[in-house]
């Protein structure tokens, strides 16, 4: 149905980086994703209702260049919104990144592509620098946006 390239677990929403694999796969999975979240979350908390307020909001990525920014903008995220320090991603759950810096087991992100755009040796550790290039100018960026009129 569909390929996990990034998350971002954030307190009050989620990001994803998905590819889509056959014709709405990537409506089924959010829609079992949210379902399943919201299950869980209600018994755990013994709470009742929706989770979910809005309905997902999805963007299609045209290029690879593109495809590079989004996934670095996801695992930025945490730390734009200072949950966590940049240096925490690395181990974090919060994001898919640990995923991108070393060889992990896992059955549900699929890091390969992306790498493979870093070329053939040290993809890893040229991912890393990327995401690393933007850590600051990401937060500042956050903090400029909200001098916009339009976002008055």
């Amino acid at each position: 149905m569909t390929e996990i390239y990034s998350y971002a677990l954030m307190p009050d929403h989620y990001h994803l980086l998905l590819k889509q694999l056959k014709d709405d796969g990537i409506k089924k999975f959010i829609s079992n994703f949210q379902n399943g979240f919201a299950k869980y979350f209600n018994i755990k908390n013994e709470n009742r209702g929706s989770i979910f307020i809005n309905p997902f909001k999805a963007k299609r990525v045209t290029s690879d260049e593109i495809l590079l920014h989004v996934s670095r903008y996801i695992h930025l995220n945490p730390s734009t919104s200072y949950l966590i320090e940049f240096e925490d991603l690395k181990n974090s759950p919060r994001t898919s990144f640990p995923y991108y810096l070393e060889e992990r087991k896992n059955d549900f992100i699929t890091s390969e592509f992306i790498l493979s755009l870093f070329g053939k040796s040290d993809k890893r550790n040229n991912y890393f620098n990327f995401v690393t290039n933007q850590a600051d100018y990401q937060r500042k960026l956050r903090l400029i946006k909200n001098f916009l009129l339009e976002n008055i």
